[in-house]
């Protein structure tokens, strides 16, 4: 990914992550790791960190949750000499819904998010030499998740996230640490 494009990213998700901000009260970050499953592919790790927001106007129960998304998965088939590479970064803004139930904390969500996917593949032996592919899609969103207190101020979390993008589905198993502020 360009430089530029990087910087753009890094500054529209800023700029969000501020006017959400502006809008409610910071109530928590979250940072995890995913096992991604994407659609025709097998399965392969990323990493995400969230904001959780609490609008005045809205219930107790619901938090407005900003996010950036990043997963990269590579091959190498060293007989062939192939190498493949794909990559997505998304920015995300997802709505949840908590509720107590003994001393867990369940939740469901939606939300949506813009997601950047590029493919790279260089496969000189079959004739494909360093073939480029990009996409920016934006794509509905689903969670469902449950979050354990460790203690007043951090939370553990283990959530499923659907990303429904056209030809690039995405199902994520989430493990989250959550700092409350």
């Amino acid at each position: 990914m360009p430089t530029r494009l990087r910087l753009l990213i890094l500054s529209v998700s800023l700029l969000s992550v501020a006017a959400i901000a502006r809008a409610g009260t910071l109530t928590g970050i979250e940072a995890m790791t995913s096992t991604v499953m994407q659609q025709k592919q097998s399965s392969f790790s990323g990493i995400a960190v969230r904001a959780r927001l609490h609008p005045d106007r809205l219930i107790k129960e619901v938090e407005i949750m900003p996010s950036i998304e990043y997963w990269r998965n590579s091959s190498t088939v060293p007989p062939y000499n192939i190498r493949a590479t794909r990559k997505d970064a998304t920015l995300a803004v997802d709505a949840r819904y908590s509720f107590h139930y003994r001393s867990m904390e369940p939740y469901v969500g939606a939300g949506y998010g813009i997601h950047f996917l590029s493919s790279r593949v260089n496969a000189p032996t079959l004739g494909l030499s360093e073939a480029t592919n990009s996409v920016i899609k934006g794509g509905l969103g689903a969670l469902a998740g449950v979050s354990f207190v460790m203690t007043p101020r951090l939370d553990n979390f283990l959530e499923l996230k659907y990303h429904h993008i056209p030809d690039y589905r995405q199902l994520k198993i989430n493990w989250e640490l959550a700092i409350k502020l």
